[in-house]
C-alpha cells in the first residue's frame, strides 16, 4: 500500500501563501512602476520619438527637450567609478578572502561594509568642501600639465566636474563589488586551490588560476551591480558634478545626470510636456538599471551553482 501523504497544516499553507503573495507583490510593484513611468511619458514620446534619445537641447523656456547631455554624464560618471573602485574592489576582496588573518579580516570586512552605510548626502559635502578643492588647485593641474594633450584631462580645473562625480561614485560602490566579488571567491571549492598548490603554483598563481578564473563570471557581475548603484545615485553626484547639461570629453568639464535632472528640476515643471520629459528620464533610467541588474545577477548565480548545477559547498 502507498503510503498517503501527509495533508499540510493551516501554518504551512498560510506561510506559502504569504510568502507566495509577497514574492508576486514584488514583481508587480516593478511592473506597476514601470508601466506608470511609461504612461506618464507618453506626451514626450509622441512628440520626440526616438530623436528625444540624441538630442542635445534642453530647454524647458522654448519647449526642446533632449536627453543625451545626462545620459552621457551618467555614463561617464559611471565608467570613471568603475574604472577606480573596480580594482580597488577586487584587490579587497582578493585580500580578504585568501589572504588576511582571521582578526584583520573581519576588522576590514566589518569597515568596508561601513563604507556602504554613509549616507549619500554626507558623500556630496565632503565632495564639494574637501574632494573639489583638493581636485581642482592640485589633482586636475598636475593631470592638466602632464596629460593635457589628452582630451579626458584638457580643459581649465575647477574641481566640480565629472571627474568629482566618478571619484564619489568609486567611494559609494566600492563596498558592493568589495563585498559581492568576496562572497564568489568565498564560493569556489577548497579543492580547486589545493589542486594548484599540490602542482606547484605560488599563492598568485593559485589565486589567478584556481580562484579568478573560476569566479570570473561573478567578479563581474559584482561590477555590474556596482554600475547599477552608480548609475541610480542622485544627491551625491548632483552635489559635486556641477549641473550643466554639457556634452564634454573632458573630465574636468560640468555636467548633468539623469538622476540628478529629475530631482533638480520636478518640482519646477509647470506644463505637461515639461514633466513627460522628466518621466522618460526617469523611464530610461528606470530600464538600464533594470537590465544591468537582472544580467548581474544572472551572472552571479552562474558561479554560486557551481560546476554542472552543483551547490558549492
Amino acid at each position: 500500500m502507498k503510503k498517503k501523504k501527509p495533508r499540510a497544516s493551516w501554518g504551512d499553507r498560510i506561510l506559502r501563501s504569504a510568502s507566495g503573495l509577497t514574492a508576486v507583490l514584488v514583481v508587480g510593484i516593478m511592473i506597476w512602476m514601470g508601466w506608470e513611468m511609461f504612461i506618464s511619458s507618453r506626451q514626450s514620446l509622441h512628440q520626440f520619438g526616438w530623436a528625444f534619445l540624441g538630442g542635445r537641447v534642453w530647454d524647458p523656456v522654448h519647449r526642446i527637450f533632449g536627453a543625451l547631455p545626462f545620459i552621457y554624464g551618467t555614463l561617464v560618471t559611471s565608467l570613471v567609478a568603475l574604472v577606480i573602485a573596480g580594482p580597488i574592489g577586487l584587490g579587497v576582496a582578493i585580500f580578504l578572502s585568501e589572504m588576511a588573518p582571521a582578526t584583520v579580516r573581519s576588522v576590514v570586512g566589518f569597515l568596508v561594509e561601513l563604507l556602504a552605510a554613509i549616507p549619500s548626502v554626507v558623500l556630496g559635502l565632503w565632495g564639494i568642501f574637501v574632494l573639489a578643492p583638493f581636485l581642482g588647485k592640485v589633482v586636475e593641474p598636475w593631470l592638466g600639465k602632464r596629460l593635457g594633450f589628452i582630451p579626458l584631462f584638457h580643459g581649465a580645473p575647477v574641481g566640480v566636474d565629472l571627474l568629482n562625480g566618478g571619484l564619489i561614485l568609486a567611494i559609494m560602490i566600492l563596498p558592493t563589488i568589495a563585498s559581492i566579488s568576496r562572497e564568489v571567491m568565498t564560493a569556489v571549492p577548497t579543492v580547486q586551490r589545493e589542486a594548484a598548490l599540490a602542482l606547484g603554483a605560488t599563492k598568485w598563481e593559485m589565486i589567478r588560476i584556481g580562484v579568478l578564473s573560476y569566479a570570473k563570471s561573478g567578479i563581474i557581475g559584482s561590477v555590474i551591480l556596482g554600475l547599477g548603484r552608480a548609475l541610480g545615485e542622485t544627491m551625491a553626484v548632483t552635489m559635486v558634478i556641477g549641473n550643466m547639461p554639457n556634452i564634454s570629453p573632458s573630465l574636468f568639464s560640468t555636467a548633468y545626470s539623469m538622476a540628478a535632472v529629475i530631482a533638480n528640476e520636478f518640482t519646477e515643471a509647470t506644463y505637461g510636456l515639461y514633466l513627460s520629459a522628466l518621466m522618460e528620464i526617469g523611464l530610461i533610467l528606470f530600464a538600464i538599471t533594470l537590465l544591468l541588474n537582472i544580467f548581474a545577477r544572472l551572472l552571479v548565480w552562474s558561479v554560486a551553482r557551481g560546476p554542472k548545477g552543483g551547490h558549492l559547498v
